[in-house]
């Protein structure tokens, strides 16, 4: 099974907001098989954007964090498919575009679970069902993955 990260997972895990957020992304990360992780290209962007703003690190440093997750995650490009199918799952269910495109951009990389914070928990479009994975209690397909089952 596979798993997409939204931004908010990434920045915790640099430690853009709390000592206890960072310690959470970590634990979450290191529990989860590496083959299982996927990335958004557009999670990127936004996560370089965070990090230079929001952790005020330097554009240099931030690029180098951004190189690193794409090296240890499977990527999933925003291609023209997954902007149209954002666009309309933006009309029809109210989201924002950049989140949208996201979620879309996880469907297509046949992905089960989306780990967001910020996304609306539970919603299920394209195959994927956000979810939060700090969230007590945790997901049953994300029990599943962090437990190996």
């Amino acid at each position: 099974m596979k798993v997409a990260f939204d931004t908010n997972v990434l920045a915790y895990a640099e430690g853009v907001d709390t000592d206890a957020q960072r310690d959470a992304a970590h634990a979450l990360l290191k529990r989860l098989p590496e083959d299982a992780r996927v990335v958004p290209v557009q999670v990127l962007g936004e996560l370089f954007n965070v990090l230079v703003r929001k952790g005020r690190r330097s554009r240099e440093e931030a690029y180098a964090r951004v190189l690193a997750w794409s090296d240890s995650c499977d990527l999933v490009e925003t291609t023209p498919a997954v902007l149209l199918r954002a666009a309309e799952l933006a009309v029809d269910h109210q989201l924002f575009i950049w989140d949208a495109v996201i979620l879309s951009a996880a469907a297509e990389a046949e992905c089960r679970l989306l780990l967001s914070e910020d996304m609306h928990d539970g919603f299920t479009w394209g195959g994927v069902t956000v979810t939060n994975p700090f969230a007590t209690p945790q997901h049953v397909l994300l029990d599943a993955l962090l437990e190996g089952e």
